[in-house]
Protein backbone atom coordinates (compact mmCIF):
# COMPACT_ATOMS: atom_id res chain seq x y z
CA UNK A 1 0.00 0.00 0.00
CA UNK A 2 1.51 3.64 -0.77
CA UNK A 3 0.55 6.33 1.84
CA UNK A 4 0.67 9.91 0.15
CA UNK A 5 2.07 12.18 2.56
CA UNK A 6 1.04 16.18 2.05
CA UNK A 7 3.93 18.32 3.28
CA UNK A 8 2.08 21.34 3.68
CA UNK A 9 0.29 23.24 6.43
CA UNK A 10 -3.05 21.47 6.31
CA UNK A 11 -6.23 19.52 8.13
CA UNK A 12 -3.76 17.17 10.10
CA UNK A 13 -1.57 20.10 11.85
CA UNK A 14 -4.98 22.37 12.71
CA UNK A 15 -6.75 19.12 13.95
CA UNK A 16 -3.82 18.42 16.31
CA UNK A 17 -3.68 22.22 17.19
CA UNK A 18 -7.36 22.35 17.44
CA UNK A 19 -7.52 19.39 20.21
CA UNK A 20 -4.84 20.45 22.17
CA UNK A 21 -6.53 23.98 22.62
CA UNK A 22 -9.43 22.46 23.34
CA UNK A 23 -7.98 20.36 26.18
CA UNK A 24 -5.87 22.52 27.54
CA UNK A 25 -8.85 25.06 27.49
CA UNK A 26 -10.76 22.39 29.80
CA UNK A 27 -7.96 22.04 31.95
CA UNK A 28 -8.40 25.70 32.93
CA UNK A 29 -12.19 25.64 32.50
CA UNK A 30 -12.94 22.73 34.93
CA UNK A 31 -13.03 23.11 38.36
CA UNK A 32 -9.73 22.76 40.39
CA UNK A 33 -10.47 18.91 41.40
CA UNK A 34 -6.92 17.81 42.40
CA UNK A 35 -3.98 19.26 43.89
CA UNK A 36 -1.62 20.85 40.86
CA UNK A 37 1.18 18.78 41.75
CA UNK A 38 -1.41 15.76 41.21
CA UNK A 39 -3.12 17.20 38.20
CA UNK A 40 0.37 17.69 36.53
CA UNK A 41 0.84 14.03 37.08
CA UNK A 42 -2.45 13.28 35.57
CA UNK A 43 -1.64 15.25 32.61
CA UNK A 44 1.79 13.96 32.26
CA UNK A 45 0.98 10.06 32.50
CA UNK A 46 -1.34 10.69 28.87
CA UNK A 47 1.66 12.32 27.15
CA UNK A 48 4.32 9.85 28.07
CA UNK A 49 1.85 6.37 27.67
CA UNK A 50 0.87 8.03 24.13
CA UNK A 51 4.59 8.75 23.60
CA UNK A 52 5.97 5.09 24.46
CA UNK A 53 2.89 3.67 23.05
CA UNK A 54 3.18 5.14 19.97
CA UNK A 55 6.78 5.16 19.37
CA UNK A 56 6.31 0.94 20.23
CA UNK A 57 3.82 0.64 17.70
CA UNK A 58 4.75 2.94 14.60
CA UNK A 59 8.73 2.18 14.42
CA UNK A 60 10.40 -0.60 13.44
CA UNK A 61 10.11 -3.85 12.83
CA UNK A 62 6.60 -3.22 14.37
CA UNK A 63 6.11 0.04 12.15
CA UNK A 64 2.25 0.28 11.72
CA UNK A 65 1.50 3.57 10.95
CA UNK A 66 2.66 6.79 10.31
CA UNK A 67 1.71 9.89 12.53
CA UNK A 68 1.09 13.44 10.56
CA UNK A 69 3.35 14.50 7.38
CA UNK A 70 5.68 11.99 7.01
CA UNK A 71 7.29 8.54 8.71
CA UNK A 72 10.08 11.01 10.67
CA UNK A 73 9.66 12.94 13.98
CA UNK A 74 8.76 16.51 13.57
CA UNK A 75 7.57 18.86 15.69
CA UNK A 76 3.85 18.26 15.10
CA UNK A 77 4.50 14.66 16.07
CA UNK A 78 5.51 16.24 19.42
CA UNK A 79 2.51 18.35 19.53
CA UNK A 80 0.27 14.65 18.99
CA UNK A 81 1.41 13.72 22.16
CA UNK A 82 0.78 16.63 24.16
CA UNK A 83 -2.46 16.35 23.16
CA UNK A 84 -3.07 12.84 24.62
CA UNK A 85 -2.13 14.65 28.29
CA UNK A 86 -5.36 16.93 29.01
CA UNK A 87 -7.47 13.93 27.87
CA UNK A 88 -5.97 11.71 30.30
CA UNK A 89 -6.38 14.37 32.99
CA UNK A 90 -10.26 14.39 31.65
CA UNK A 91 -10.29 10.97 32.39
CA UNK A 92 -9.17 11.08 35.64
CA UNK A 93 -11.40 14.40 36.08
CA UNK A 94 -14.70 12.70 35.24
CA UNK A 95 -14.10 9.40 37.00
CA UNK A 96 -13.84 11.43 40.65
CA UNK A 97 -16.64 13.69 39.45
CA UNK A 98 -18.77 11.02 38.87
CA UNK A 99 -17.82 9.10 41.33
CA UNK A 100 -17.31 5.57 39.58
CA UNK A 101 -17.46 2.78 41.61
CA UNK A 102 -15.61 -0.71 40.79
CA UNK A 103 -18.55 -2.41 39.71
CA UNK A 104 -18.94 0.27 37.12
CA UNK A 105 -15.55 0.96 35.72
CA UNK A 106 -15.45 -1.39 33.05
CA UNK A 107 -18.34 0.40 31.42
CA UNK A 108 -16.54 3.46 32.08
CA UNK A 109 -13.34 2.10 30.43
CA UNK A 110 -15.10 0.75 27.62
CA UNK A 111 -17.26 4.13 26.84
CA UNK A 112 -13.76 5.38 26.59
CA UNK A 113 -12.08 3.91 24.66
CA UNK A 114 -15.41 3.69 21.92
CA UNK A 115 -14.57 7.38 22.47
CA UNK A 116 -11.15 7.38 22.15
CA UNK A 117 -11.44 5.15 19.00
CA UNK A 118 -14.17 7.64 17.40
CA UNK A 119 -11.46 10.53 17.71
CA UNK A 120 -8.30 8.47 16.08
CA UNK A 121 -10.87 7.78 13.73
CA UNK A 122 -11.50 11.91 12.81
CA UNK A 123 -7.46 11.98 13.29
CA UNK A 124 -7.29 9.56 10.80
CA UNK A 125 -9.81 11.51 8.26
CA UNK A 126 -7.59 14.04 8.86
CA UNK A 127 -4.53 12.79 8.26
CA UNK A 128 -2.85 12.49 11.74
CA UNK A 129 -2.72 8.91 11.32
CA UNK A 130 -1.45 6.82 8.48
CA UNK A 131 -1.79 3.28 8.87
CA UNK A 132 0.29 0.69 7.35
CA UNK A 133 1.44 -3.07 7.21
CA UNK A 134 -2.39 -4.28 7.99
CA UNK A 135 -3.02 -1.95 10.49
CA UNK A 136 -6.49 -1.04 11.18
CA UNK A 137 -8.48 1.15 13.81
CA UNK A 138 -10.27 -2.15 15.03
CA UNK A 139 -6.76 -2.83 16.67
CA UNK A 140 -7.22 0.58 18.09
CA UNK A 141 -10.06 -0.77 20.75
CA UNK A 142 -8.42 -3.46 22.29
CA UNK A 143 -5.47 -0.89 22.92
CA UNK A 144 -7.42 2.03 24.21
CA UNK A 145 -9.03 -0.80 26.60
CA UNK A 146 -5.95 -2.12 27.84
CA UNK A 147 -4.07 1.78 28.30
CA UNK A 148 -7.74 3.03 29.84
CA UNK A 149 -7.75 -0.12 32.35
CA UNK A 150 -3.91 0.11 33.54
CA UNK A 151 -4.72 4.31 33.71
CA UNK A 152 -7.60 3.80 36.37
CA UNK A 153 -5.35 1.12 37.65
CA UNK A 154 -2.74 4.08 37.98
CA UNK A 155 -5.48 6.13 39.37
CA UNK A 156 -6.34 4.20 42.29
CA UNK A 157 -2.37 3.54 43.22
CA UNK A 158 -2.55 7.29 43.03
CA UNK A 159 -5.59 7.98 45.13
CA UNK A 160 -4.63 5.65 48.12
CA UNK A 161 -1.26 7.32 48.06
CA UNK A 162 -2.96 10.61 48.37
CA UNK A 163 -5.07 9.77 51.30
CA UNK A 164 -1.95 8.47 53.15
CA UNK A 165 -0.08 11.76 52.44
CA UNK A 166 -3.53 13.55 53.93
CA UNK A 167 -3.65 11.92 56.86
Amino acid sequence: MIIYYDNKWNTNEWFVIGLLLIGLTLLVALPKRFPLNWSTVYTLYGVFTGLCLDHTLSVNPVDFYDVNDNSSYEFMDFLTYVMYGPFTYLFAYLHDTLKVKPPIDPLFVFGWSLLSVVVEWVAVQAGVFHYKNGYTIFYSFPIYLLMSSLYLLFLAKMNGFQRKLCK
